[in-house]
């Protein structure tokens, strides 16, 4: 598939899924904040429960999927706002896009919206202290490959920009990945990495890209998910065993069955009842590094 084909493909998809959603009467919504120069793509929301009043709360950052190419902050609105539901404060932001702006510019604007939570946390009411992070598909890859770069000096010194100085998330939740990409064997992963690497796939960039080889200690707990219709579940297996061989903290969460079969990132659909269980294990994950 090209990156227009799953733009098309994918936004129809979003739009039904969305139809009709609108923001919850006990969420306070800040949107369309700056976190970088590019005032199209490096922009973010914050979502928070009414009833919190000015108290401080822990953070989800969410890192949106969409095959790299596609997403933005509006398609994970109703997804981010039924998070902040929870309990939480939730960063909902947009990044830029292959092919016009190809790897590592995901990478680094995740990077910036981090370094955003961290300075802007008094204006915001959010606790440093509890910062989590969700992402799912290609933003599960993304956030997989900062956590690495919080955990592992070398690795992140492959880049010409950080992560806040000394900062790891608290835990993540990883769903759906694609996080092996040496050589990748899905056909549309397959097909998208020439659009989004940017010499077209060299064997440095999939050695960087693979998120799999980067796992070390120090590496944040992780509630690892995947359902018996993601095509990408065997990269959830894969993540599993760099996560053990790394000495991780982690539960590996494996949703639906037989007669009742979860697709790739279901947990996105707020009118699922099978993404809200799945979402509310995430949470409760989370709320016990608070």
């Amino acid at each position: 598939m090209t990156y227009k084909e799953i733009r098309e493909s994918f936004k129809l998809s979003d739009d039904r899924r969305d139809a009709g959603l609108t923001t919850p009467e006990d969420i306070e919504r800040f949107d369309g904040i700056p976190y970088g120069p590019d005032s199209v793509w490096q922009i973010l929301d914050v979502y928070r429960p009414k009833a919190a009043g000015e108290k401080a709360l822990p953070v989800i950052v969410s890192v949106h999927g969409g095959g790299w190419v596609y997403g933005t902050k509006e398609t994970y609105q109703f997804y981010c706002m039924d998070l902040a539901q929870r309990g939480f404060a939730v960063v909902n932001f947009t990044y830029r896009l292959a092919p016009e702006h190809k790897f590592p510019s995901s990478l680094e604007d995740t990077c910036s919206v981090f370094k955003w939570v961290l300075d802007n946390a008094e204006k915001y009411g959010f606790d440093c202290e509890r910062v989590f992070a969700v992402g799912d598909s290609a933003g599960g890859h993304i956030l997989s490959l900062f956590c690495s770069m919080c955990a592992d000096s070398a690795f992140a010194g492959r880049f010409d920009f950080a992560p806040p100085a000394g900062f790891v998330p608290a835990a993540v939740a990883l769903n759906c990945g694609a996080y092996h990409h040496e050589p990748p064997t899905d056909p549309m992963i397959s097909s998208l990495m020439p659009q989004i690497l940017p010499n077209g796939g060299t064997a440095e960039e999939f050695d960087t890209v693979d998120a799999v080889r980067h796992v070390t200690p120090g590496f944040p707990p992780v509630f690892l998910m995947t359902s018996t219709g993601d095509f990408l579940k065997d990269d959830a297996a894969l993540m599993a065993g760099s996560l053990i061989k790394a000495s991780t903290p982690f539960e590996l969460h494996y949703y639906g069955d037989s007669k009742n079969v979860l697709g790739h990132v279901f947990h996105v659909n707020v009118r699922s009842a099978d993404g809200r269980r799945c979402n509310d294990d995430e949470c409760e994950f989370f709320k016990r590094f608070c």
